[in-house]
């Protein structure tokens, strides 16, 4: 599945994407900066095995023990075919994600930042969600992330509370997003 803009296409990375992966997973890797939205990518540095867990990721049979089943997608631009930004829809919680990380995450590429991709990606992986047949998403942020929390407000967050997670030694904010009946 592929939501499509005039600019963008939300899209599951597959092997014709794999140079821009690793550009894109080297980009963070070189700033010093935390791969959000990715799944295991800093894990991987193969991003055809990356690929390989992504799809096995995505249904409940073959998920990975203590994971959650969960797809994939890049935020994929058309003029230059360069992935911007990267999101995770996470189909359901298992413990930690209940409290912690939420239905969704996602990154933008430290150069393409402040230009509104991640609330196109956020816009646009709230579709899906809603097509899955869920009703309501959360979404959780670092406090410190200002960036993160004017888009999800900008998506219709809804503040609910200010969790801190023992495991990343980090406070977070969860904010949840009811999805449209009926349109």
């Amino acid at each position: 599945m592929a939501e499509e803009t005039d600019c963008c296409i939300l899209i599951k990375p597959d092997e014709s994407m794999l140079e821009q992966i690793s550009a894109y997973r080297a980009a963070f890797l070189q700033a010093g900066q935390k791969l959000n939205g990715v799944g295991l990518l800093a894990e991987f540095e193969n991003p055809m095995d990356w690929i390989e867990h992504n799809r096995i990721s995505e249904h409940k049979a073959t998920v990975p023990s203590g994971r959650v089943p969960s797809e994939q997608f890049c935020l994929f631009r058309r003029s230059d075919h360069k992935i911007v930004g990267m999101i995770t829809f996470r189909h359901e919680f298992n413990d930690f994600t209940r409290e912690y990380s939420g239905n969704i995450g996602y990154s933008v590429h430290p150069d393409e930042r402040r230009k509104g991709y991640a609330k196109l990606m956020l816009s646009e992986c709230l579709k899906i969600c809603k097509a899955f047949g869920l009703e309501q998403v959360l979404i959780t942020c670092l406090v410190e992330n200002e960036a993160s929390r004017r888009t999800i407000l900008s998506c219709g967050g809804v503040y609910e509370k200010t969790v801190y997670c023992e495991r990343d030694n980090t406070y977070l904010e969860r904010y949840w997003i009811e999805l449209e009946k009926g349109a």
